[in-house]
């Protein structure tokens, strides 16, 4: 048995996402619930939603956009293996997430770095195309 006791009454979705370790602290999981970042079954919840097991949560964070599947809730924020058997990530979840990833990589890669910084020469150039802009 792990070191946190798996809860089976009521727990709050802050919660939730913070012993998950989606989020460093209840407070950060708080302003991204009130942001929108987090939906509950497809709509935007209250912090204090209840979570309860089986229920789709879909999660915001920078460029991935996470669905994962409640599967156990804990009230205590545990390791992180252990904090990974609160939730399975969909299927078309992850296969989004990885295609997604996929694709921002290929862009970085046709986009290059010119290959040394401007000298002064090119600055005015930059300078005076800049001007022409405006």
């Amino acid at each position: 048995m792990s070191k946190h006791p798996l809860v089976t009454e009521q727990l709050r979705l802050d919660k939730w996402l913070w012993a998950a370790r989606f989020f460093k602290t209840r407070a950060l999981a708080k302003t991204a619930i009130e942001n929108g970042k987090v939906l509950y079954a497809g709509q935007r919840p209250k912090v204090s939603r209840t979570v309860t097991l089986g229920a789709l949560i879909q999660i915001t964070q920078g460029w991935d956009i996470k669905e994962v599947e409640v599967l156990a809730l804990s009230s205590q924020r545990g390791p992180a293996v252990e904090a990974q058997k609160l939730y399975q990530e969909t299927e078309g979840s992850l296969e989004r997430r990885l295609a997604a990833t996929e694709k921002r990589r290929l862009i970085g890669a046709a986009v290059q770095a010119p290959a040394q910084r401007p000298d002064k020469k090119s600055r005015r150039q930059i300078h005076r195309f800049k001007r022409q802009e405006n």
